[in-house]
């Protein structure tokens, strides 16, 4: 019969005290913020492969569980996007969350439907127009009413939407202090080539 030396015997346990401890489970990924003008580079190309022609219609952001951001930035980006050949409108989506209720993480597409050209509602618009980004519109939007807004409602949530103004021929960002456009205590549009603010449209 083998005798073990004590170095060894000490060896043996610690090895088998750490065979038995439970895996670490891996910590989840802290959310990403992006501003609207970076993720809507991402969202055309994922357009154009789906059409050829595909033109941006609208972009806006989602407002997230716990979603104190104030910089201009979001969570999840929806862009929708017209393609006059295929007479449909198709959106995508980028995600930077793991909250339930939200795509997972990435760009992901989704249904399409009929495309009217003749609908304002769904007027496409010249990407040559966006040269401003949103957080370049929340900076106008706190000087023109945000901060006061923010100053008394400080878990306000913001969001954005981008879209085209066929009167005034002008694509506008519309910075939204509210849980929605409709339900809002504040709405400025910001001119999303020039950084000029618009109006203030509640």
């Amino acid at each position: 019969m083998k005798i073990l030396s004590l170095p060894l015997i000490a060896l043996l346990m610690v090895a088998g005290c750490s065979s038995n401890q439970p895996a670490e489970k891996p910590q989840p990924k802290p959310t990403e913020f992006q501003t609207g003008r970076t993720i809507f580079q991402q969202l055309y190309v994922a357009a154009r492969g789906w059409a050829r022609d595909a033109q941006p219609i609208r972009l806006q952001s989602q407002v997230t569980p716990g979603d104190k951001d104030r910089d201009g930035k979001s969570a999840v980006w929806t862009g929708y996007f017209g393609s006059p050949s295929l007479r449909g409108v198709k959106f995508y989506t980028w995600s930077g969350t793991d909250a339930p209720d939200f795509s997972e993480r990435g760009i992901y597409p989704g249904r399409m439907d009929t495309y009217n050209p003749s609908n304002t509602s769904t007027a496409i618009f010249d990407v040559r127009f966006l040269k401003i980004d949103s957080d370049q519109a929340f900076a106008v939007a706190q000087k023109h009413g945000g901060e006061k807004v923010l100053q008394k409602n400080p878990d306000i949530p913001v969001s954005y939407i981008l879209d085209w103004n066929q009167g005034a021929n002008t694509l506008n960002w519309h910075v939204i202090y509210g849980p929605s456009r409709g339900d809002a205590k504040l709405v400025i549009d910001v001119d999303a080539s020039t950084a000029v603010f618009v109006r203030e449209e509640k």
